[in-house]
C-alpha cells in the first residue's frame, strides 16, 4: 500500500489541479510584487484587498518550474528574492526556488504511527557528515541493529553554501539541496519507519542566518527592531503572520514529511515565550492521537513549566512538550570526566558528585539557585517531573563543536571512565542520546564549520571565534589562537566526519553499546511509563548511587564510580541485594564489592525485586 501526504500552505507555491499553481506572499513593505518564472518572465501578482500586505497569483505553471519574487520595496527599491516558503531550491539560497509537488513521493509505510516516548533512544547526526539523505539511509539498518530507535537530524532548512551546521538557515520549508531532494528526505524517513525507527528534526525558530535572508527588505514587521538575539534580528512572534508562518512550518515537517518529532533549538531566545505553548497545543490538536509525535526543547532556563507539570507534581494542563535537553546533566558529567572548570563548567566544579545525584533524582541541577557562572538564578523546580522528561547525553554537536578544537571525550577522558559514564547514560531512566560516532569511540573532532561566500561575513566569524577563545587562560599565547581551524574551510568540514578507530577498540565499543541498549530495551524501557526516582546520593568524590521505582514496582539501581580510585562500599549499603538481578557489570564489580570496595572506572546496574510501596 502506498500513499501521499501533503499540507495545503496558505503561502508559497501551492500546486493545484490541472497544471495550475497558486503563489502567495506576505510583503507588507512592497508596493508591487511579481512572480519571475524562468522561461516565461515576470507575471504580476494582485494585492489582496482584504488582507493587507498579501499578494497572490494563480497561473498555469509546471512542477519543477524555477521562480523568484520580483518586488518594488518601499525602502530598498527593486529586489529579487527566493520564496521564503520555498519547498525546494534549484541549488543554493541565492538561486531560484522550485515548484515542488508534495505528491511526487509514494510512501511505502503510510500506516506507521510512531513509537511511545519512553522507548526513545536518540542518535543525533549531521546530515552532510553522513553523506546526505541517501548516505544516512544506507546507515539505517546498522543503527537499528545497534538499538537506536530514533535518529535526530541537525537542521536541514536551506542555508548558505554546501557545508554548514544548519543553524544559519533562512528558508525554513526547503530541505537543503546539498543534502538531497525533498523526495530523498521522504525516502529516508519512510525507510526508517520500515525499520521501526523514528526520525526527529532539529528546527530553528529563534533567528534566521546572517546571509541570504531578505525578509527585512520587503517584510520589516517580521522582526522586532527594539531588541536583538545573539544571532541577529529578533523574530516578532506577536505578529499573526509570523506566528502562523512558524506554526505551520512545524506542522509541515510533521505531516508532509512524516517526521516523528521536533527538537526546538534554543527556545529561550524566542522573545514571545507564550508562542511555545500555542505551538505545542496546535500540534497536539492537529496531529491528534493517531500518531506518536514528540516535541523536545532546548531551553537554557531549565523551564520545567513547559513540560506540562506544576511544581507540586500535579499536571498543569494537557501534555504538550515531552522533554528538554538536560544540559545540566551533560555539564556535570563532563566535569567529572575531564576535571575542566572553565566557562560554564565552573558552575558544576564544586561537589560534582552531589550535583550528578541531584540530576539523576530530580532532572535539573539548577532549579532556581544562583549559578556561579552567571551570578543569576537559573532554572525552575523539576523534582516532580518523570525522568523521561529529560534527554541525557555525554556529547552533542554544541558541546563538542563549540570547543576551540572540537575535541570529543575520547581524547579528553580516561576511556574506562568514559565507558562507565556511557553505561550510566544508556541505562538511566532519562532518555539517552548519542552523537554520531560515539557508538564506536570516534576520535575525530567535530568542528564548527560554514561555507559562506560573503568574505566579510567569513572574516567576521573567524574574528569572533578568536575573540571568544582569547578570554580563556589556555589561549593567552596568540600562536595558539592562530591554530584555530578556519570555520569556512572545506578541510574543516572533512575533518569533522567521524570514522571508526582501530578495530579492537571500536568493535568492542559497538558491542558494549549494543549490549547496553538491548538491556534497556528489554529490562528498562517497557517499565518507564510511570517510573519515578526514589533516591540518589554521592558515595565518593566521583561516585553516585541512584535508585528508581519502575512501573512494574521493581527497582532499577545504578552505581557508578568515575574516579580511578576505588571507594569503600558494600553491596548491602547500595542495594536490596536479596533477589536482585545483575543487569550490567562493567567488570568484576560485584566480586570486588564482596571484599568491601567499589572499583574505579566502574558501573553496576541491578534490578531489585518488586517490594511494597512502604518497603523502600
Amino acid at each position: 500500500m502506498s500513499a501521499h501526504f501533503s499540507v495545503d500552505l496558505p503561502f508559497g507555491a501551492q500546486v493545484l489541479a490541472s497544471g495550475r499553481v497558486r503563489f502567495r506572499l506576505w510583503a507588507p513593505g512592497a508596493k508591487i510584487a511579481e512572480v519571475d518564472i524562468e522561461g516565461r518572465g515576470r507575471v504580476p501578482m494582485a494585492a489582496e484587498p482584504d488582507n493587507e500586505g498579501w499578494f497572490s497569483l494563480e497561473t498555469d505553471c509546471q512542477v519543477g518550474a524555477r521562480y523568484r519574487y520580483a518586488l518594488m520595496s518601499q525602502i530598498h527599491g527593486d529586489v529579487v528574492v527566493p520564496d521564503p516558503a520555498s519547498r525546494g531550491q534549484a541549488g543554493d539560497i541565492f538561486d531560484p526556488s522550485m515548484v515542488v509537488d508534495p505528491h511526487a513521493y509514494q510512501w511505502q509505510f503510510p500506516n506507521w504511527a510512531g513509537r511511545p516516548w519512553h522507548e526513545t533512544v536518540l542518535y543525533e547526526l549531521h546530515p552532510g557528515a553522513m553523506g546526505g539523505f541517501a548516505g544516512i539511509l544506507q546507515r539505517l539498518p546498522e543503527l537499528a541493529a545497534l538499538g537506536i530507535t530514533a535518529i535526530e537530524l541537525m537542521p536541514v532548512a536551506e542555508f548558505p553554501g554546501a557545508h554548514n551546521w544548519g543553524y544559519d538557515g533562512v528558508l525554513p520549508y526547503a530541505p537543503d539541496a546539498s543534502y538531497g531532494t525533498p523526495e530523498q528526505l521522504k525516502a529516508l524517513i519512510d525507510t526508517a519507519h520500515g525499520l521501526g525507527m523514528m526520525v526527529f528534526l532539529d528546527v530553528v525558530y529563534n533567528h534566521f542566518g546572517p546571509d541570504g535572508n531578505y525578509l527585512d527588505s520587503y517584510a520589516p514587521p517580521f522582526f522586532r527592531h527594539d531588541m536583538q538575539t545573539l544571532w541577529g534580528a529578533t523574530i516578532d512572534f506577536r505578529r499573526p503572520e509570523v506566528d502562523d508562518f512558524f506554526t505551520r512550518n512545524a506542522l509541515y515537517w510533521l505531516q508532509e514529511y512524516r517526521f516523528d518529532g521536533l527538537r526546538l533549538d534554543a527556545v529561550h531566545a524566542i522573545c514571545e515565550q507564550d508562542w511555545l505553548a500555542r505551538l505545542g497545543h496546535r500540534v497536539r490538536e492537529e496531529i491528534g492521537h493517531q500518531r506518536h509525535v514528540h516535541l523536545v526543547l532546548e531551553h537554557d532556563g531549565n523551564a520545567s513549566h513547559l513540560l506540562g507539570y506544576a511544581g507540586d507534581g500535579k499536571q498543569a494542563g494537557s501534555h504538550v512538550f515531552d522533554a528538554q535537553w538536560n544540559d545540566d546533566g551533560h555539564h556535570v558529567l563532563h566535569v567529572l570526566l575531564t576535571d575542566e572548570s572553565n566557562g560554564y563548567y565552573s558552575a558544576y566544579a564544586e561537589q560534582p558528585a552531589e550535583k550528578l545525584a541531584r540530576c539523576l533524582k530530580e532532572g535539573f541541577v539548577y532549579q532556581g539557585e544562583v549559578s556561579p557562572f552567571s551570578g543569576e538564578p537559573r532554572g525552575e523546580p523539576s523534582a516532580a517531573l518523570p525522568p523521561t522528561s529529560f534527554v541525557l547525553f555525554l556529547q552533542n554537536h554544541d558541546q563538542i563543536g563549540n570547543r576551540a578544537f572540537g575535541e570529543r571525550l575520547t581524547t579528553l577522558a580516561h576511556p574506562l571512565a568514559l565507558h562507565a559514564a556511557q553505561a550510566l547514560m544508556l541505562l538511566s531512566p532519562q532518555i539517552p542520546m548519542l552523537f554520531m560516532g560515539e557508538e564506536f569511540d570516534a576520535a575525530q573532532p567535530f568542528y564548527y564549520f560554514t561555507s559562506h561566500r560573503n568574505e566579510e561575513l567569513v572574516q567576521a566569524i573567524r574574528d569572533g571565534r578568536r575573540r571568544e577563545f582569547s578570554h580563556f587562560p589556555q589561549f593567552a599565547d596568540p600562536d595558539l589562537l592562530d591554530q584555530l581551524p578556519d570555520p569556512n574551510s572545506f578541510s574543516t568540514f572533512i575533518a569533522s566526519i567521524p570514522e571508526p578507530g582501530p578495530a579492537p577498540a571500536s568493535v568492542a565499543c559497538l558491542a558494549r553499546v549494543t549490549q547496553l541498549l538491548r538491556i534497556r530495551s528489554v529490562q528498562i524501557a517497557p517499565f518507564l511509563r510511570g517510573a519515578s526516582a526514589i533516591e540518589a546520593r554521592a558515595i565518593g568524590p566521583k561516585a553516585v548511587n541512584a535508585r528508581w521505582r519502575l512501573s512494574n514496582r521493581s527497582v532499577l539501581n545504578i552505581t557508578v564510580n568515575l574516579a580511578e580510585q576505588a571507594i569503600t562500599e558494600s553491596i548491602d549499603d547500595l542495594a536490596v541485594a536479596a533477589g536482585a538481578d545483575v543487569l550490567f557489570d562493567s567488570g568484576g564489580v560485584l566480586d570486588t564489592l564482596a571484599g568491601g570496595s567499589f572499583p574505579g572506572y566502574s558501573v553496576l546496574a541491578l534490578r531489585e525485586p518488586a517490594q511494597p510501596m512502604g518497603g523502600l
